[in-house]
């Protein structure tokens, strides 16, 4: 496997850390940037969230065009910002419109998942087995939003995962810097994500189908 691939810890650290808005908002383009690395997480994992991975590659791909497009191009600059326009517009009424909100709160709840795995497998060992604390974070995060049919299948093919030391060289390119940044990682993606969560409880806008 070539490093192009590999998972980059200290990208998505930075790009965390240039995330942040003011004092309570998120910026939509560094997000969606960072999200493009964790991708490759997903992706490098193989078939156990292989169909998370193709769920965010296109969640990440809607909101990128919003970004594109010019009518919209300065609605989606910041969470809030989209949210608001959504809200305004009475957007999140209209079933023939692809919600942006709506796109990004399964991102949202996908980062809660790559938290809380990461956070689970930096305290394990180098030849612990991953599959238990990748199966407590899913059920603790993703498995609330997925049908028991991908519950089921998820929980089965996450036995495949390896130990964590050879999990870590599967999707790191350098494992001994990667183990290094993670704990700052970690710190800055829970800052993201905690500050997107308030946004969308001050909406109320968790419960969006």
């Amino acid at each position: 496997m070539s490093s192009f691939g590999r998972f980059d810890i200290e990208k998505v650290t930075k790009i965390f850390q240039e995330c942040l808005y003011e004092s309570d908002d998120v910026l939509l383009a560094e997000y969606l940037e960072a999200y493009e690395e964790i991708n490759k997480f997903f992706q490098l994992m193989g078939t156990v969230f292989g169909f998370v991975s193709s769920d965010v590659r296109s969640k990440i791909d809607i909101l990128c065009e919003y970004r594109r497009k010019e009518a919209t191009r300065d609605r989606f600059v910041t969470i809030k910002a989209m949210i608001e326009y959504e809200k305004d517009e009475e957007l999140l009424k209209d079933n023939s419109y692809v919600s942006g909100a709506r796109t990004l709160l399964r991102l949202h709840r996908g980062l809660e998942f790559i938290y809380e795995f990461l956070r689970r497998l930096s305290e394990l060992n180098e030849c612990d087995k991953t599959h238990a604390c990748c199966k407590s974070a899913y059920n603790d995060t993703l498995a609330k939003h997925h049908p028991w049919v991908v519950r089921k299948g998820a929980v089965v093919a996450m036995y495949a995962l390896p130990t964590q030391g050879e999990l870590l060289k599967r999707v790191c390119l350098n494992v001994s810097r990667a183990t290094d940044v993670l704990p700052e990682m970690l710190k800055q993606t829970k800052c993201v994500y905690d500050r997107i969560e308030l946004i969308y409880t001050m909406h109320d806008l968790h419960g969006l189908p």
